[in-house]
């Protein structure tokens, strides 16, 4: 009978989190939802020096804001408790102990200094820095007088006698040499487990039935099949996605654009487009789709659609994916996530006029980051007049022109409607002989200072009457006779 689905995203809380790492946990987390599974969030924090409770917060704030949640873990509990490995030393030293009274592993008392000089002679050989097993066959009264001389050691697992075969359910099958592993630490002497040894304990404690991660844990994967062999506990299925890498395919950095989910947030980018987009690298629809919702790719995920070639990071490809979602996304959505944009640049959000502003110009937005530019024309005081505008507002024909719709708004009173714009550009196009470009071009210039963008009928109506005047008046104004 089949178990079910449960797979897990640890990752270290020693920064913000990597895009590289976010994916991972979308594509667990995707997994877990299509087979109707778990998904487990848990915490690696062994390493003390950089590991911090603000990258703990920040990871799982981005996880949450990206919409991953988690159904075990820090802050939501589970019967596999506790999800954060500081918190589960005794049961590592549980089974290192475990291990050392069945003979397969041993304590070791070797200095760094000694260990320093076997890697620096092997690498002069040109040969794999290998444990020389100084300390594999001590006697009970060698160890014994290395205690008392005040010898603190760490705990080693004795080397395999066969090869290791990861078979892998993106890679296939790959083999690596027993001659590759060593005695490998499992505990160091100040009683934390290694990475290697502590992953393999925690995942067969809770459950875990597939490992979903990078490919670069590949040799990591050597190391705990062996632990789960001589532990006694049955493996997970592991699934090994490509790197993400930048577009010349080399490592991802901040040289090719954002390289964590905190930056695209900063960005502006909503959290579905960025959702949406990490899907992508290095999995495919089956209908080839690339505007996806959370809901469709719960629905259309599946491994073997992942791909073992490495997956590029096209910022201009993330930008479209991000202007699809903002135009498609529920108005109410792409509003509060423009507020503090807004906020931050001097806008006010609280604008009666807010709401429709951003659903006119979200049209032209492929990132929040760029709605101030796109405010600014719609709010009282200075905004930057582009050459193209700044020429068509110098012609003598286009001041006429703006000088006349000026009166003719004037001698109208309430609220101007696209409608009533509409018309009365028409009619004074028509007076003056103007038409097509030579029409609204002037007008659109005089009015937001640019020469593209939304419809000019609904710019004008969220303008109001009286910006209008005033604008097309300021433009206008050497045209007194």
């Amino acid at each position: 009978m089949r178990k079910p689905v449960r797979v897990r995203f640890a990752p270290s809380p020693t920064g913000h989190l990597h895009l590289g790492n976010a994916r991972t946990a979308l594509f667990n987390w995707l997994f877990a939802r299509h087979e109707g599974g778990t998904f487990i969030l848990r915490i690696e924090d062994t390493d003390t020096v950089r590991s911090t409770e603000e990258s703990e917060r920040m990871i799982l704030d981005d996880l949450k804001w990206l919409g991953l949640d988690w159904d075990e873990g820090p802050g939501v509990g589970g019967e596999f408790g506790p999800y954060r490995q500081s918190e589960r030393a005794g049961i590592y030293r549980e089974h290192a102990e475990r291990l050392l009274a069945q003979g397969k592993a041993f304590t070791c008392y070797c200095s760094d200094e000694r260990l320093d000089e076997n890697r620096k002679r092997a690498r002069s050989e040109g040969t794999v820095p290998q444990y020389d097993g100084a300390c594999r066959h001590l006697s009970e009264s060698e160890r014994l007088a290395r205690e008392r001389e005040g010898l603190k050691p760490t705990i080693r697992l004795r080397a395999p006698e066969a090869d290791i075969v990861v078979e892998d359910m993106i890679r296939g099958r790959v083999e690596f040499g027993k001659e590759m592993l060593g005695d490998f630490i499992i505990l160091r002497s100040d009683g934390r487990p290694t990475y290697n040894f502590a992953v393999v304990v925690d995942d067969a404690l809770m459950d875990i039935t597939h490992v979903i991660r990078a490919e670069d844990h590949l040799p990591n994967t050597m190391r705990q099949l062996f632990l789960y062999d001589q532990l006694g506990y049955e493996p997970p299925l592991f699934a090994h996605v490509s790197l993400i890498v930048a577009q010349d395919r080399s490592k991802l950095s901040k040289r090719g654009g954002a390289t964590s989910v905190y930056e695209l947030r900063r960005e502006g980018l909503l959290a579905g487009a960025v959702i949406n987009y990490l899907a992508l690298l290095g999995w495919s629809h089956p209908e080839a789709k690339e505007i996806l919702s959370q809901e469709e790719l719960v629905r259309a995920f599946d491994l073997k659609r992942v791909s073992a070639s490495s997956a590029a990071f096209d910022a201009d490809k993330l930008e479209w994916v991000s202007g699809h979602h903002l135009r498609e996304s529920p108005l109410s959505v792409v509003v509060a996530a423009a507020e503090p944009f807004a906020r931050s640049a001097g806008f006010d959000p609280d604008d009666v006029r807010f709401s429709a502003i951003v659903d006119l110009v979200r049209e032209g937005l492929g990132r929040l980051s760029d709605l101030p530019g796109e405010l600014a024309p719609f709010y009282d005081g200075e905004f930057d007049l582009e050459p193209e505008a700044e020429e068509w507002i110098s012609q003598h024909a286009s001041r006429e022109l703006l000088g006349a719709l000026a009166d003719s708004f004037a001698a109208v009173q309430g609220r101007l409607d696209a409608a009533e714009f509409k018309a009365a550009l028409k009619t004074q196009g028509g007076a003056l002989g103007l038409k097509g470009k030579g029409l609204f071009m002037p007008v659109r210039a005089a009015l937001t200072g640019r020469t593209h963008g939304p419809a000019l009928g609904s710019t004008a109506e969220l303008l109001g009457r009286e910006r209008v005047i005033s604008r097309c008046r300021a433009a206008a104004r050497d045209v007194e006779t």
